[in-house]
């Protein structure tokens, strides 16, 4: 069965940085995407960044953009979110995902099969 177990949550200060690492197992992940959805307290979920797993197409929500990274390392299955000049109204649940492949355009709005248990990032002023 498909784990997805996150790492990398903490305290950081506003302008700091933060990777956050998935590790993923229990199939082979080479038709899928994996990506990375958020929730802020009192907030519903949403999506922040996603990755397809064999050639690495991408695609960010708005406030991900030149901020937050999404990577990969197909050989240990491992997903990475680097988020840099984090803000206050980053402070969420982060939680990684993965389903079938889908075109990148959709990649956001999908629903997703599998879900980690999450890590909590939080951002102080």
């Amino acid at each position: 069965q498909v784990q997805l177990v996150e790492s990398g949550g903490g305290l950081v200060q506003a302008g700091g940085s933060l990777r956050l690492s998935c590790a993923a197992s229990g199939r082979s992940f080479s038709n899928s995407v994996l990506g990375w959805f958020r929730q802020p307290p009192g907030k519903e979920r949403e999506f922040v960044a996603a990755i397809r797993w064999s050639g690495g197409s991408t695609n960010y929500a708005d406030f991900a953009k030149g901020r937050f990274t999404i990577s990969k390392d197909t050989a240990k299955n491992m997903l990475y979110l680097q988020m840099n000049n984090l803000k206050p109204e980053d402070t969420a649940v982060y939680y990684c995902a993965a389903r079938r492949n889908i075109i990148v355009s959709e990649m956001g709005r999908a629903d997703y099969d599998y879900w980690g248990q999450g890590t909590q990032v939080l951002v102080s002023s």
